[in-house]
C-alpha cells in the first residue's frame, strides 16, 4: 500500500471536517491500474502502454500520493542524458482537483527534489506544460522553475498544442 515514503505533512483533507496524512508509494504492477486512471482523469493527453512499462522498469523515479489510503496524486520522472550533462525530466505530475491547493503537488514536487538531492550529477530538473496550464505555471514557477522556450505544435489532439518547457537548476540542492 502506501508505506515507502511518509510525509509528517497532515493536510486538510478535500472533506474539511478531518485532517489526512499525505503518504507516498511505489508504483508496482498491483497498483498501475490506479495510476493509469489518475493520469486518465487528471491529464487531457492519454499516455501509452510503453509509458507505464517504463514507469515500471524505473520506479524509483515515481511515486503515486495517497490521502486516507487513497490515490489522489502521482509523479512519473525520468534521467535525461545530455552530452556530459543529465537533467531530470518530469513525465508527469498531477492530483485529482478536489485535492489540490491543499499540498499533495509539494509533496509530490519534493520528492523530485530528494532525488536530485542524492544524485549530484544532475544539474536540472525541467518539464513540458500546456501554455494555457496557468494553474500549472504558477505552482512550478513559486519552486524556481522558469520558462526556457515555447514549443509549439507539443501536443497532438489537444487546445492549445503548444508547450513551456520549464527549467530548474538543482544547484541549491546539492549544497
Amino acid at each position: 500500500m502506501a508505506a515507502a515514503v511518509e510525509t509528517n505533512q497532515v493536510l486538510p483533507s478535500a472533506n474539511s471536517s478531518c485532517n489526512a496524512r499525505i503518504e507516498l508509494g511505489d508504483i508496482t504492477q498491483h497498483n498501475l491500474k490506479q495510476l493509469k486512471v489518475l493520469n486518465s482523469v487528471v491529464f487531457p493527453v492519454s499516455y501509452n502502454e510503453k509509458f507505464y512499462v517504463d514507469v515500471l522498469e524505473h520506479n524509483d523515479f515515481a511515486k503515486l500520493a495517497y490521502c486516507n489510503d487513497v490515490v489522489v496524486g502521482a509523479v512519473c520522472c525520468r534521467l535525461d542524458k545530455l552530452e556530459d550533462k543529465k537533467q531530470l525530466y518530469i513525465m508527469t505530475l498531477g492530483c485529482l482537483a478536489a485535492y489540490r491547493r491543499l499540498g499533495v503537488g509539494s509533496v509530490l514536487l519534493d520528492f523530485v527534489f530528494q532525488l536530485c538531492k542524492q544524485r549530484k550529477d544532475v544539474e536540472s530538473i525541467c518539464l513540458h506544460v500546456q501554455v494555457s496550464n496557468d494553474e500549472a505555471l504558477g505552482f512550478y514557477k513559486k519552486f524556481g522553475f522558469e520558462c526556457t522556450e515555447k514549443k509549439e505544435k507539443y501536443y497532438k489532439r489537444i487546445e492549445p498544442p503548444d508547450a513551456f518547457l520549464l527549467r530548474r537548476s538543482t544547484a541549491d540542492l546539492h549544497e
